[in-house]
């Protein structure tokens, strides 16, 4: 899930664990792209705000299950590239998946 993500310049904080942590870093943005990946895609992602992780460090909570395929790890990817893209988010530079 992290590679496809960091190819689209999303930015994941952690690659310890199996949730993938991904910064939005604005609340009402951050509730933004999971009621889209919600409403427009089908996707369930929590949104992680204040007072649970400090403000300006809201992060949207992906749970990804190893039942996955490829191919919707890459729909996934996309459709929050979309989200992204739309809600006009800051990126890391985008890099190869190792």
């Amino acid at each position: 899930m992290q590679g496809p993500l960091r190819e689209h310049g999303i930015p994941v904080v952690s690659e310890v664990a199996h949730i993938v942590p991904v910064l939005v870093g604005d609340a009402a943005k951050c509730r933004g792209v999971a009621a889209e990946l919600l409403d427009v895609h089908g996707y369930y992602v929590q949104p992680i705000n204040a007072p649970s992780v400090p403000a300006g460090s809201e992060r949207l909570r992906v749970t990804p299950t190893p039942h996955r395929s490829d191919d919707e790890v890459y729909a996934f990817a996309q459709a929050l590239n979309s989200a992204w893209h739309r809600l006009d988010l800051p990126r890391t530079q985008a890099r190869a998946a190792a």
